[in-house]
């Protein structure tokens, strides 16, 4: 027989444990393997792909400016989708945001290049950019509340590791699949044809994920919600009057952990292959090890966080994300340095984990059921603007002019945002979920 979650002190009934699970991690996962499969191309076939007329540098900013588009139109998603999780619902909001994050990213997948269409298909492809970042906007948000508002009051920053532990799923898938790849086809090969199969084959994701979120019931929360008649008919509205001073606090408590995502995901893969002497699939392969670092951190976080208070675990990592900051630029010295490397990677990916892990508990715990979807919605994606829609844009053009330490200021910066917002923040863990 499936397990069940605790029961409910109103008496409404939850989804077994293990629908909670993937119908909340898939969406992620799905999320984050289409930002990696979009991150990895941007950096190493993008620039020829689509901005072969000019030089390679200039090719690969614009490249990673593509990235950006979809941070842009995240916060507009979250808008749209948290103006309805909360009005309508959890379930059928986030049904239609993976479809709307999933077809997107199958047809990037068969966009013609520059060579075909010219200019315009690097309008198209930011176009299809943009209608991913729209269905980005609702996807976390939704995914957390699934987990948390379904979780035993004890244990929501676990249940709300699961939405976050699609990051380090679909890395790896992404990541994989490209290994693979490339160590299959050959680098002409990879550029005619073989940077399309990751885009391709994530509509097998997107069905499975619409399978399980097809099965599931509505959030307990939201139908005591329901049953006592609180739910409101204008969330966005509530939530700016009420919430402001929360959605800041997320904000700037989130955006670090895009900074350095995105810094060791994207920016590292173009420096080291562009400087360092790595090739593509060497780094790729550090990565993925790196990549288990970060899934079991994650949960080890998320379960001290439930012990000791989600504060205390943050303001760790924030504090220990500083020294990081200004310690790695000396571990990415010297030609094919793999030691130096791959300490940058697991020892990034270790507070990447830690930073990471209790989020999906604190940015719910901030916002009232009633505009719970859209505050935490805005402030994850106001976040992935602050934090990484130009990130990996800003770092390659300060190494470039400034060098590699200016890289690990900026990400010293965002630290400092961090813990100056956790500073301002009162422990989350007794919160009654269900007001």
């Amino acid at each position: 027989m499936t397990p069940t979650l605790d029961a409910n002190p109103k008496g409404l009934s939850r989804d077994p444990v293990k629908t909670v699970v993937f119908a909340s991690m898939i969406g992620t996962a799905i999320e984050f393997y289409d930002f990696y499969a979009y991150g990895t191309a941007a950096a190493a076939y993008f620039p020829q792909v689509f901005f072969p007329e000019v030089t390679p540098t200039i090719a690969t900013l614009l490249s990673l400016l593509t990235f950006g588009v979809a941070f842009v139109a995240r916060p507009l998603g979250s808008l749209v989708f948290g103006h309805f999780g909360d009005k309508i619902g959890r379930k059928n909001t986030l049904i239609v945001s993976l479809l709307l994050m999933g077809c997107s990213t199958v047809l990037i997948g068969v966009l013609p290049g520059y060579a075909t269409l010219g200019i315009t298909s690097v309008v198209l492809l930011c176009l299809c950019r943009f209608v991913q970042g729209v269905g980005l906007g609702g996807e976390w948000s939704g995914a957390a509340l699934v987990a948390t508002e379904n979780a035993p009051a004890n244990r929501r920053a676990l249940y709300g590791a699961f939405p976050e532990l699609g990051a380090p799923l679909g890395f790896f898938l992404s990541n994989g699949l490209f290994f693979v790849l490339e160590m299959t086809l050959t680098p002409a090969q990879m550029i005619s044809f073989g940077w399309r199969i990751p885009f391709i084959a994530s509509s097998l994701l997107v069905f499975i994920g619409f399978w399980v979120r097809e099965r599931m019931q509505e959030t307990p929360m939201f139908r005591l919600a329901q049953k006592r008649q609180t739910v409101t008919k204008s969330p966005l509205k509530t939530v700016f009057k009420t919430s402001w001073r929360q959605l800041l606090q997320g904000t700037f408590i989130v955006s670090v952990t895009y900074t350095l995502f995105y810094t060791l995901a994207t920016w590292s893969l173009t420096y080291a292959t562009t400087t360092l002497g790595f090739s593509n699939k060497e780094y790729l392969l550090m990565l993925m090890v790196a990549i288990v670092v970060f899934a079991v951190m994650i949960v080890v976080a998320s379960q001290f966080a439930d012990v000791l208070g989600r504060r205390r675990v943050l303001i760790s990592a924030s504090c220990l994300l500083l020294l990081f900051a200004f310690a790695f630029p000396y571990l990415l010295q010297g030609h094919r340095n793999f030691v130096g490397a791959m300490t940058f990677l697991v020892v990034g990916f270790i507070l990447m984990g830690t930073a990471f892990g209790p989020v999906g508990a604190v940015l719910p715990e901030l916002f009232s059921t009633k505009v719970r979807y859209s505050g935490a919605g805005i402030s994850y994606n106001v976040a992935a603007i602050v934090g990484a829609a130009f990130a990996p844009t800003i770092a390659t053009w300060l190494s470039t002019h400034w060098g590699i330490q200016s890289v690990g200021v900026y990400l010293g910066i965002m630290a400092v945002a961090c813990l100056i917002s956790l500073l301002t923040v009162k422990e989350t863990k007794e919160v009654d979920f269900t007001k």
